[in-house]
């Protein structure tokens, strides 16, 4: 059966690329982290990690994969449009459920305990009138040292999720003014918009491929005995690649653009000198980069150096 054909073919190249990488996983994890100190992972969880990724992979992305390749099949060229839809549905979807379903699968989540902390950061969230309920710590220190928070959903379902070592390494002030960073994304559209660039960049992506997907030339080329779907997806990622490129540089400006607007916000409805106290503990406790080479940011950094975010702040 050439669907089942195709999702083998894939199978085996996951299965192959992922062999050929875990040595490398392991290094950088028990050797190059743990010489900086950031590694808090054990091998136990190491290794659960891996299996509970394995599983994922295999329900949701396979069954993604099967949805695809059976649309190729049985829909010829209209295949893009269709697929276009679930995957749209699908990138919603995980946004919506993904502290709820999938998280919890790797890390535990417990509610923010009553104290200074939480009470400044409701009074802070109900003066820029922005209903807060859901507030989350993480145990974000059984992997790493490293510190972070994001915002999760929309809605009523829209929580906010802060690693424990985050409450370690920052005061009250500090926590409030990262929080302050994450409203300001919610505020100023940033992540319905990255939503809806995602979406677009997929539509683009699966038209493009359905340009090339049915020629046979192009699964000649690859050493095919006739014309194969997965010869041609492969070729098709090769030949995107420098597309993939130029668009990555293009959303990591706007990203970087976003993270201004964000810092810009918190000092507006907060205070500016607490965020960039967390940003200098931040980049500290990381070992950051704080003057890379500009163009190397302009082509690799989803963030701006912190000397350029202190900068913009003092203004």
């Amino acid at each position: 059966n050439p669907l089942f054909h195709s999702v083998a073919f894939f199978a085996l190249i996951f299965i192959g690329s992922d062999l050929i990488s875990l040595p490398f996983d392991y290094y950088s994890t028990f050797v190059i982290e743990e010489k900086y100190g950031f590694n808090k992972t054990s091998l136990g969880t190491f290794f659960s990690d891996k299996l509970k990724g394995y599983i994922l992979s295999l329900i949701v992305g396979g069954g993604l994969l099967l949805v695809f390749l059976w649309l190729i099949h049985q829909m010829g060229p209209h295949f893009w449009w269709i697929f276009w839809a679930v995957a749209a549905v699908f990138m919603v979807l995980v946004n919506l459920f993904y502290t709820a379903w999938i998280l919890p699968l790797f890390n535990k989540l417990t509610p923010l305990e009553d104290g200074e902390l939480k009470q400044k950061i409701i009074h802070y969230a109900q003066s820029v009138s922005f209903p807060l309920e859901n507030i989350l710590v993480m145990d974000g220190s059984k992997r790493s040292a490293k510190a972070n928070a994001f915002f999760s959903g929309f809605g009523k379902r829209k929580k906010v999720v802060l690693y424990d070592t985050l409450l370690e390494q920052h005061p009250p002030d500090e926590l409030v003014a990262v929080l302050a960073h994450e409203v300001g994304h919610y505020k100023k559209k940033h992540i319905i918009l990255g939503m809806l660039t995602s979406v677009l960049q997929v539509g683009l992506l699966l038209f493009l491929l359905s340009q090339f997907i049915f020629s046979e030339n192009m699964s000649l080329a690859l050493g095919g005995s006739g014309w194969s779907a997965q010869l041609n997806i492969i070729g098709f990622t090769m030949l995107f690649s420098p597309i993939s490129m130029i668009i990555g540089i293009g959303m990591n400006w706007l990203s970087r653009k976003n993270e201004f607007e964000a810092d810009a916000f918190a000092k507006e409805t907060f205070e500016g000198k607490p965020l960039a106290e967390a940003l200098k503990t931040l980049s500290v406790k990381t070992l950051s980069n704080i003057n890379p080479h500009p163009w190397y940011v302009f082509v690799n950094y989803s963030h701006p150096p912190l000397l350029d975010r202190l900068e913009k702040l003092e203004k």
